[in-house]
């Protein structure tokens, strides 16, 4: 499996969308309902296929993809997730993938996916014979991180895929890949976000990670857009780490794609040390394994020099994210700021509300 949840760049088109409403500062999303202006804007796939897709001669499954793709163009904020009754071949699909990654993971992936992936199994009802439902899925990262998810029907725009996780919102896919190829995809099915990302995003240090970069591309340009979602890429999708003296993975592209993970972390993978200034001008390879992969020490480490990256962006604003309201504030006069991004905890004032802070933490 091939892809990463963030297609090629585009300029991005404000002509839809409500005109600024700080002078100087562009449009994006500032709560989490204005995503329902940008959300449907998918670039790839949705209820098409290309010729060279495993389903694009299957009559059946390009109707079953038009099903799915209207689920989510027919999604708003607020609403339930639409479940899905899978079918047989769904279902059977899921599995052969879902036994295939678990004889990999005791080895291969990271603690904290480790940690989490019990956790789906007891909240979730990850079973290699079901495909669990975005609605439960959803509830569960709320209590685990704070995200949510979002139905989406096939690529999104860099843009606007970065800023659903600037307010913590994770566009999901809800459709299952052909079955004629159970191990290639490519794009980002339901077998991809449920195994590879969401193990990861229920655990709050990696969820901030994540939320930063999408807070990093708020308002900024192509350029710096194209930069960050490379950075996205090469982490998020195709990251690794070091744990106990050992490799491990945590990137969603490699936790599910069996193939790619075994040869990511074998003396055959070209692995160099993460920095975002080199990463961002890697080449993202979508139909064969990547040329390198980069490793952080630890979520941390990443973090940390994404945010001294974001500097290097040079944006006339800086943002602030409000868990309270799930809102992003915008602060035009950056003398008065030290860094890009600010205080996404936003530590609470009170005895009582960092008890209660503490305790969505454990």
């Amino acid at each position: 499996m091939k892809h990463a949840h963030i297609a090629e760049i585009s300029s991005f088109d404000k002509s839809t969308l409500p005109n600024e409403d700080v002078v100087g500062v562009p449009w994006f999303p500032k709560k989490i309902s204005d995503l329902d202006l940008c959300a449907n804007k998918v670039l790839m796939y949705g209820s098409e296929l290309d010729a060279d897709h495993p389903g694009f001669k299957d009559n059946i499954y390009r109707k079953r993809r038009k099903y799915f793709a209207d689920l989510a163009m027919n999604y708003k904020h607020g609403h339930p997730i639409p479940r899905v009754d899978y079918t047989a071949e769904e279902v059977r699909t899921w599995g052969i993938v879902f036994r295939e990654l678990n004889k990999l993971y005791p080895s291969r992936a990271c603690k904290e996916y480790l940690k989490n992936l019990p956790l789906l199994t007891k909240y979730c009802k990850y079973s290699e014979d079901n495909i669990p439902q975005l609605e439960d899925v959803c509830h569960f990262l709320k209590e685990r991180s704070g995200f949510v998810i979002r139905p989406v029907a096939g690529y999104l725009s860099p843009r606007d895929f970065l800023a659903g996780l600037a307010l913590r919102v994770f566009h999901c896919t809800q459709y299952v890949r052909h079955s004629s190829e159970p191990f290639y995809t490519p794009e980002p099915d339901t077998c991809h976000e449920l195994l590879g990302h969401v193990p990861l995003l229920a655990e709050p240090s990696f969820a901030q990670f994540s939320q930063e970069i999408g807070l990093a591309s708020l308002g900024a340009s192509d350029e710096a857009i194209q930069k960050l979602a490379t950075c996205y890429f090469f982490t998020v999708e195709f990251g690794l780490c070091k744990q106990d003296g050992r490799l491990k993975a945590y990137g969603a592209g490699l936790l599910s794609s069996s193939t790619e993970l075994k040869h990511a972390l074998s003396d055959k993978a070209n692995v160099l040390p993460f920095d975002p200034m080199v990463t961002c001008k890697q080449e993202c390879l979508i139909t064969t394994f990547q040329d390198v992969y980069f490793v952080a020490e630890s979520f941390e480490e990443a973090k940390n020099k994404m945010r001294e990256f974001s500097k290097t962006l040079r944006l006339p604003f800086t943002v602030r994210y409000d868990p309270y309201t799930q809102s992003v504030d915008v602060l035009k006069d950056i003398t008065n700021t030290k860094s890009t991004v600010i205080d996404i905890h936003h530590e609470p004032d009170n005895a009582e509300d960092k008890e209660l802070h503490q305790k969505h933490l454990s």
